[in-house]
């Protein structure tokens, strides 16, 4: 194929995070500077946002066989580079300044998040087997070291190799589904697999057993039940401003291309392969929830919390028709703005990095009377995943309820009707903590650097968005209606 200026105005968001990538690692080799390959990072990510103005125009375009750059793409390549783009802000409070915090090198981090970042771009625009593990490998590979990047932390090193273990376990599910489904359809695009499929009104099992590897290498990458044991740990262990990159940015790249998968190919969403997407849900649920009710530690109970939220996007995904592909989008975009925001809270309690993250519950008691910003931005965001109305997350979990009773899935609204009523008590445990006056309190914490006032400022931005999307949903709604799949 001959590519046109067309293709590189919609390639253009990840042609310049790759060369921010380029530019940030020849930084580095000329001189190390923290603050100077922060904003160099920066810079490249705005740049990358702004692109995709310029991309709407020319979309849907195939860019070769293996990317299609469509609304859909468009709309998780922006959420992508938001995601990334505070989780690096978050990165550089953390780390500290000089001689303070982060006793190693500290500019790598944001090689590796930005390798990461690209990585997702990839994944979200691929309509190819080939681009889909491409995008994958790229997004998972620095996410390894990103997650043990505190190595002088025993647990940050452990839960890096805990990750790449099982990560690495999932690919393998993920290729060898792959070959059996090439095997099957002689196709390795996603809309000749569903020609192929479509051609029989069952699909034959070698398909079918393809699809299921296929499902369960995403399904590792994803946390749900059964594969979800990683989770925990690996946010524990992480450090705070890449478990926020884990639990947003890179999960919102791995759910968009299944979403993109099973819509462009119907015939991977009926029957046997139906029935064991309604199970993973209904089990993510219902575990996801009712583990988090024994968790003494914030990154722990929001990684369990993150199972159950995946829980409920598979209800959409198991509905695919009417609703479902807006009420994913409305979903994930309140999801990745409440857990930047809990994650952002954890951040800034634990910077500049002091060899173990503040993420113990009892370290976050009275915090309203020490930083009080900080207590009503997570206060704000633990309103948001329960759910609770006035804030973004009512507004998700209401589209995935209206989407699961017009397709009449019962037992799966039900799961989570019980798992959201699960989910508010020990949301609102984290809450009154931060509320509790202890003896011999002290009234005023330590002096704030700059890179903290701009972490702090960037949360304040997101608790007032989650509660403006609350209120007034209709720009999200907007946008969302607009990020159409291009076949």
């Amino acid at each position: 194929m001959e590519f046109t200026i067309q293709h590189f105005i919609a390639l253009a968001p990840l042609l310049i995070t790759s060369l921010t990538v380029v530019a940030v690692m020849l930084a580095i080799a000329w001189r190390r500077n923290h603050s100077q390959t922060f904003l160099l990072s920066c810079a490249g990510l705005n740049l990358a946002l702004l692109s995709i103005i310029p991309a709407l125009k020319v979309a849907p375009l195939a860019v070769t066989p293996l990317m299609m750059v469509d609304d859909f793409a468009l709309l998780y390549i922006a959420l992508i580079l938001v995601a990334t783009l505070a989780c690096v802000t978050l990165a550089h409070a953390y780390m500290g300044e000089g001689g303070t915090g982060y006793p190693g090198n500290k500019e790598e981090l944001y090689l590796l998040i930005l390798l990461a970042a690209a990585g997702g771009i990839v994944l979200v625009s691929a309509q190819h087997l080939a681009g889909l593990f491409i995008g994958l490998e790229l997004l998972s590979i620095p996410t390894y070291g990103l997650v043990a990047y505190a190595f002088f932390n025993k647990r940050s090193l452990e839960a890096g190799i805990k990750y790449m273990v099982l990560s690495a376990a999932g690919s393998a599910f993920l290729l060898f589904g792959m070959a059996l489904l090439y095997a099957e359809a002689g196709s390795l695009s996603f809309t000749g697999i569903g020609h192929a499929l479509a051609t029989t009104n069952m699909p034959a099992p070698i398909a079918q057993l393809g699809l299921a590897m296929m499902l369960i290498g995403l399904a590792f990458k994803l946390s749900l039940v059964p594969f979800h044991l990683w989770t925990p740990d690996v946010y524990e262990g992480a450090p705070a401003p890449v478990a926020a990159f884990l639990a947003t940015a890179s999960k919102v790249a791995v759910f968009a291309v299944m979403v993109r998968l099973f819509q462009i190919s119907p015939a991977a969403n009926t029957g046997v392969l139906s029935n064991v997407l309604t199970v993973i849900a209904i089990a993510s649920i219902l575990f996801g929830n009712l583990l988090a009710l024994t968790q003494n530690n914030l990154k722990r109970l929001l990684g369990y919390s993150s199972i159950a939220h995946f829980g409920y996007l598979l209800i959409a995904l198991v509905a695919s028709k009417g609703l479902a592909v807006e009420a994913m989008g409305v979903y994930l975009v309140t999801y990745v703005i409440t857990s930047l925001g809990a994650f952002g809270v954890i951040t800034l309690m634990s910077s500049p990095f002091k060899g173990r993250d503040a993420d113990a519950l009892y370290e976050y008691r009275g915090l309203f009377w020490r930083r009080p910003y900080l207590t009503a931005v997570l206060t704000v965001m633990m309103l948001s995943l329960a759910g609770i109305p006035l804030t973004a997350g009512f507004i998700g979990k209401f589209y995935i309820v209206a989407t699961g009773v017009e397709a009449h899935e019962w037992w799966l609204v039900a799961s989570l009707v019980l798992g959201s009523a699960i989910g508010v008590f020990y949301y609102l445990r984290v809450m009154v903590t931060l509320y509790l006056i202890e003896p011999n309190l002290r009234r005023v914490d330590a002096e704030l650097h700059w890179e903290q006032k701009a972490g702090g400022v960037m949360l304040l931005a997101i608790a007032l968005l989650a509660f403006f999307l609350g209120v007034y949903p209709q720009p999200l709604l907007t946008l969302v209606q607009h990020a159409v799949l291009g076949v």
